[in-house]
């Protein structure tokens, strides 16, 4: 915790919800930028309502908002926007999701705010980007990861495509807006000004399909669902074992191609000089497919993961999140930490990725509450109380009190956590 931050100093603006634009805020104020998010009075953050709800707060709530200020404001109102105006004004980074046009109806787009901040930099992350014809479509995440071309290539040959079970259209734009962000201090430091980034959550996936357009372009092959193996990469898929469990093996290296063949006792297959190169064993991959499969479908799936571990070969399976809680890995790397909660709740939640080895990241317990941090964000804009209290009075800024931590401990201590 005493250790120097890589982004102290740096103060940005979250005008977004839900997923891509606060995952964004969430890595930048994980290494120790000052991150201020903007929330609806009175309802907040949708996501303060998804998935799991525990003591009317999402558990995923402690992640998505870990590290940041919540500031409550209505942003349709004139003087909730000369607020965020103002904090424009001091901000190094603004990070926005919302559909293109929005912040410019209410006076709070990049033209306006960039006027006023020549060195802001703005992260502007949209289903379909800030131009071209489909930019006033709405666009959440699996509709990125459809048009991006991933969602088509998710399931089995013949059968309906399925989705990823995690949003990952969304984090994948927020990451590329992170990169964008960070591009763009870094030009900052020689040109002095400032530039906004442009992430659509469609490119953001499809950035990520590696051969699929000069294959198509190049060999007129359209690339098509395969289920659990990687063609023309072989062998690569999922092996079934005794009891119903499975494996997932890589052994596409050549060299590890080999000490698989021998670990499972064909080695006819590692000695054929048509299967010694990736092209060739691809032509076969079927024949392997096959040849690993009789093998793992004879043995337990501890069994099979000690043989190939001890000759060198990737292996694995796919964990729960049970197995990561109680992965002796992920532990000796603290990828799994607890916090306490504003409700003064232990939660256990993952570690801080990517890994600095002088100014690494941290995390400051869970997701603050509604509006925690109104009035402190106000103070340090020089807002004096009397204008304070008038605003919260008409609705324009919002704050929750402070919850009974003491009698939240207590609750906790009797469910036995």
């Amino acid at each position: 915790m005493d250790a120097p931050e890589a982004l102290a100093g740096l103060k940005v603006l979250e005008m977004g919800q839900l997923i891509a634009g606060p995952f964004a805020t969430k890595l930048l104020g994980e290494f120790g930028a000052d991150v201020i998010k903007i929330e609806p009075p009175g309802t907040g953050d949708p996501l303060r309502r998804w998935r799991i709800v525990e003591e009317g707060t999402s558990l995923w709530w402690h992640v998505q908002t870990r590290n940041k200020r919540s500031l409550s404001l209505d942003l349709r109102s004139e003087e909730g926007q000369e607020i965020v105006r103002q904090l424009a004004r001091e901000a190094d980074i603004v990070v926005e999701n919302f559909r293109p046009g929005t912040l410019e109806k209410w006076g709070l787009g990049w033209e306006t705010l960039s006027a006023a901040n020549p060195g802001l930099i703005m992260v502007r992350i949209s289903g379909y980007g800030q131009t071209g014809p489909y930019r006033d479509r709405p666009g959440f995440g699996v509709i990125g990861e459809a048009m991006g071309g991933l969602r088509y290539l998710s399931g089995h040959p013949g059968e309906r495509s399925v989705r990823v079970g995690v949003s990952l259209g969304d984090s994948l734009s927020a990451l590329y807006g992170v990169i964008g962000a960070l591009l763009a201090l870094q030009e900052r430091h020689k040109s002095g000004k400032g530039q906004y980034i442009d992430v659509a959550l469609y490119e953001s996936v499809f950035a990520m399909m590696e051969s699929l357009i000069p294959e198509y372009d190049g060999a007129g092959v359209i690339r098509e669902p395969s289920g659990s193996a990687l063609p023309g990469i072989t062998p690569s898929n999922s092996y079934p074992c005794l009891n119903d469990e499975h494996v997932l093996i890589a052994g596409n290296g050549d060299s590890i191609y080999q000490r698989l063949m021998q670990a499972i006792e064909r080695p006819d297959l590692a000695e054929d000089p048509a299967l010694a190169h990736n092209d060739g064993r691809s032509r076969q991959a079927e024949r392997i497919d096959s040849a690993i499969a009789e093998w793992t479908s004879r043995h337990e799936r501890d069994h099979v993961l000690s043989v190939l571990e001890t000759v060198g070969v990737p292996v694995g399976f796919p964990y729960t999140a049970r197995d990561i809680v109680n992965d002796p890995h992920y532990q000796a790397r603290d990828m799994i930490q607890t916090i306490i909660t504003a409700e003064g709740r232990k939660l256990k939640v993952p570690g801080v990725m990517p890994r600095l080895s002088r100014t690494p990241g941290r995390i400051e317990g869970g997701g603050p509450r509604l509006g925690q941090h109104t009035r402190d964000v106000l103070d340090e804009l020089g807002i004096d109380a009397a204008t304070q209290q008038a605003l919260f009075e008409r609705g324009v800024l919002y704050d929750t009190p402070e919850p009974d931590t003491e009698a939240s401990a207590s609750k906790c201590t009797d469910k036995g956590e």
